[in-house]
Formats: structure tokens, C-alpha cells, sequence
């Protein structure tokens, strides 16, 4: 069971603009971003937390929460076998997700860093 635990989890922005975003929050959290990917991407970590922004495709349009995890696969098979509805697995730059979506219909996206 140890292994199904989450790693960490972030809270992630949708961002019409990515500059305009990372902008606003530099200004509100007095920090830079510690990551960021063109236009697509950017994230700011601050006392163990994670706050990110997505843009273009990586934006699914709503707020949504992150999960990271060690064993994706092993975890979607898990969620899936407990009934939720899992979708994915999606291949990114930096990870492999995949979503699942509970009862009440939002959904979150589980991760794991390649």
C-alpha cells in the first residue's frame, strides 16, 4: 500500500495568457515561478505547496488538482478497479496523467514524472 500513496498534490489555473498569469502571481506570492515551459506551463512552489498554471492545450479551462504519484499505471488500475472512471493514460513532455473523475463529477489528474 505504501507505494499508492500520493506523492504531493498541486492546485492548477487555467491561464488565458501564461505571461499575464505568471505576472499576477509573481506579484501576489512576491516570487518567481520555479518552472516554467513556454506557453504552456508554469508553476511556483512555496512552503511545500505547489500552485501551477496551464494555458493552450495543457488547460483543461477549469481549476483542477494534481496528484503525483509514483506508479501511475498501477494506480489508474487501481481507480479503475474500485469503479471510477479513468481516463488516459496521456504521454506528456514531462509526465505521464491520465484523469479520473468522481462522484460528483469533477475530475483530477494523477501523474508521474518520467
Amino acid at each position: 500500500m505504501a507505494d499508492e500513496k500520493a506523492l504531493s498534490v498541486a492546485s492548477v489555473f487555467p491561464a488565458a495568457r501564461l505571461e499575464d498569469g505568471v505576472r499576477f502571481l509573481a506579484a501576489v506570492l512576491g516570487i518567481e515561478p520555479t518552472f516554467v515551459d513556454g506557453e504552456r506551463w508554469a508553476q511556483f512552489d512555496l512552503g511545500g505547496a505547489r500552485l501551477a498554471l496551464a494555458s493552450g492545450a495543457e488547460s483543461s479551462g477549469a481549476a483542477q488538482v494534481m496528484v503525483k504519484v509514483a506508479d501511475a499505471a498501477g494506480t489508474a488500475e487501481r481507480l479503475a478497479a474500485a469503479g471510477y472512471d479513468v481516463a488516459g493514460p496521456v504521454a506528456g513532455p514531462h509526465e505521464v496523467r491520465f484523469s479520473v473523475t468522481g462522484p460528483d463529477g469533477w475530475s483530477v489528474v494523477v501523474y508521474e514524472p518520467v
